[in-house]
């Protein structure tokens, strides 16, 4: 079930809007925070709500705890809202220029023995899957698949991505997962992925314009909606792609 912003837990909400202030300027990169007690007063909230809030921006990159000098707002500070769930064209499109995203295909399928295990799909669900290829600069990057869960179970896990999938539509310059972090604020997202070195294989490789026995990489992934898989993805980097960043963390 989704999350509305009525529902948040406080500290959430506490949470954005600390963030929000980091991302407009009101703290800039590199400033230090007020005093717990100033910043609490100022922000007309409790101590432990705040402490709570600010232990959360820390855990994911906003800030850091410096002894002697107290919490400083990080030079990059990701962006607000999808710290460790982003859409694949703009990890690859770190540091180089933008990645564009061209659709292939656009339909509805039955599960497969994929989507069976990792959206729990019935036999019989319609699922929306969406196969893109990400390119720059002439070439070709990477090749994305995309499951969507069953209509229904988005409506009750996820109605605003249920929504926004209705409203793209055939979009042929997005990718699903960019559509589903769109449509996310307010509500929190987890994802794992699985990383294998393989082969592109015949279809691949011509899909990429690379040979059939190119040395690539396959990520899969699983987003959740709370603890409901929403999205699952397979993702293949072949060879001389973009360096993808991994982020590990216990």
């Amino acid at each position: 079930m989704a999350v509305s912003g009525e529902r948040r837990r406080p500290v959430v909400v506490l949470y954005e809007r600390i963030a929000d202030a980091i991302h407009e300027g009101t703290y800039p990169p590199g400033c230090t925070l007020p005093s717990e007690p100033r910043l609490a007063a100022e922000l007309g909230v409790s101590r432990p709500a705040l402490r709570e809030a600010l232990l959360l921006l820390q855990e994911d990159g906003l800030l850091t705890v410096r002894r002697g000098v107290g919490r400083t707002v990080n030079d990059s500070p990701p962006r607000r809202g999808f710290e460790h769930v982003r859409p694949l064209e703009e990890q690859l499109s770190a540091g180089t220029s933008p990645l564009r995203v061209r659709a292939l295909l656009r339909t509805v399928e039955e599960p497969t023995d994929f989507t069976t295990q990792h959206l729990l799909a019935p036999a019989r669900a319609e699922l929306r899957f969406w196969e893109s290829l990400l390119s720059g600069e002439g070439s070709a990057a990477a090749l994305s698949q995309e499951w969507a869960a069953a209509d229904d179970v988005l409506e009750r896990a996820h109605p605003a991505f249920a929504r926004a999938l209705g409203e793209a539509g055939d979009d042929v310059g997005t990718s699903m997962l960019a559509v589903l972090t769109g449509a996310s604020r307010g509500v929190t997202l987890t994802a794992h992925s699985g990383i294998t070195a393989t082969l592109l294989g015949r279809r691949r490789g011509a899909q990429l314009n690379r040979p059939a026995d190119t040395p690539a990489v396959l990520v899969t992934q699983v987003v959740r909606s709370a603890d409901v898989p929403v999205l699952a993805a397979k993702h293949m980097l072949p060879t001389g792609a973009p360096a993808l960043p991994v982020l590990q963390s216990n």
